[in-house]
């Protein structure tokens, strides 16, 4: 079993709760079962699941109808100053 990390900021406000906060019940239930096989499978979660998309920047990708809910919900250099700022910390 893998630990799911999402990042916080040093103020503790934390985008992918927030995102998640946001959700209608039903697509947010989707997402949290999305996020336990990921807990489970870790790196090894397929595509079209999950994919990585630059460095160790990993997009969970969760289908609900017509629609493809990302859990990467901003641009990719944002994503990675943020990868920057929580491995910089001292945890």
């Amino acid at each position: 079993m893998y630990e799911v990390l999402f990042y916080t900021a040093a103020n503790d406000e934390c985008p992918v709760q927030s995102f998640f906060d946001e959700l209608a019940a039903k697509p947010r239930g989707k997402v949290l079962r999305f996020v336990s096989h990921l807990a489970s499978l870790g790196p090894d979660l397929p595509r079209p699941y999950a994919d990585t998309l630059r460095d160790k920047i990993r997009e969970l990708r969760v289908p609900f109808g017509r629609l493809q809910i990302r859990v990467l919900a901003e641009e990719i250099d944002r994503a990675v100053r943020r990868m920057e700022d929580w491995l910089s910390r001292d945890r």
